[in-house]
């Protein structure tokens, strides 16, 4: 039946890619919302049981976008890289701008 088996990976093979091409990804993707958007921050999420360290960047419209990080050094070190400030959200907790830009959404939907 073959409904686990393993893909041969070639150049057919989908954007999951290796781990250096993942994390080549998320920081480009960081750096385009960094690029493309005003006064954005770096918030660091911790690991959970769910989930592992995350880092959020929230632009000054509240806008958000969110990405997985080995840990949370490698998390300050993009930020650092980007030239954006960074805080740890156990400590600071998430800007009102994030929660006002939620909910904008959900009362759109």
């Amino acid at each position: 039946m073959g409904l686990f088996r393993r893909r041969a990976r070639g150049a057919a093979d989908d954007a999951s890619g290796s781990p250096r091409e993942a994390q080549q990804a998320t920081v480009a993707h960081l750096a385009d919302f960094v690029r493309t958007r005003v006064g954005v921050e770096a918030y660091v999420e911790p690991v959970t049981s769910v989930t592992q360290t995350t880092v959020v960047l929230i632009a000054t419209t509240g806008e958000w976008t969110r990405r997985r990080v080995p840990d949370a050094r490698t998390a300050h070190r993009i930020a650092r890289d980007l030239g954006i400030p960074c805080y740890d959200v156990q400590l600071t907790g998430y800007p009102q701008r994030m929660r006002d830009w939620n909910a904008r959404l959900r009362a759109r939907r």
